[in-house]
């Protein structure tokens, strides 16, 4: 399973990982880019250690906003996040999720930061770490 730091600046790096679940405390910090869905659970693992901001796959969104239920639980614990849309990435492969990954949601601290809908991630992650 794939996990990788991709970019490095002076305002942070950015870590790939096929799935959420790989997350570690050696990844405080960083912006995470996992290839899972966004669902509760995935913010579950996401909210386990300190990140800079955490990105996911939207899934389709789903039933009552399923795919992206962890970006509200972001929210409230101060974290930035925001999904690539299931169009544009291949869900559980984050080299796709990173190459071709197209954001459709953030939450507000992530707008905050300039991450908007419509936008290449690795695009706005590599001009917000300054790689």
């Amino acid at each position: 399973m794939l996990k990788k730091e991709v970019a490095g600046g002076p305002r942070g790096h950015v870590i790939i990982m096929d799935s959420i679940t790989k997350v570690t405390p050696q990844d405080s910090g960083t912006y995470v880019v996992s290839a899972s869905h966004g669902g509760a659970s995935s913010g579950e693992f996401a909210l386990e250690v300190p990140l800079t901001a955490a990105f996911f796959n939207d899934a389709g969104v789903g039933k009552d906003c399923a795919g992206i239920a962890a970006l509200a639980m972001l929210q409230e614990r101060g974290v930035a996040g925001g999904t690539v849309s299931h169009t544009s990435a291949r869900i559980g492969d984050a080299q796709d999720t990173w190459e071709h990954g197209v954001i459709s949601h953030v939450n507000e601290i992530a707008r905050s930061l300039g991450i908007a809908p419509g936008r290449r991630l690795n695009e706005v992650l590599l001009q917000l770490v300054g790689s």
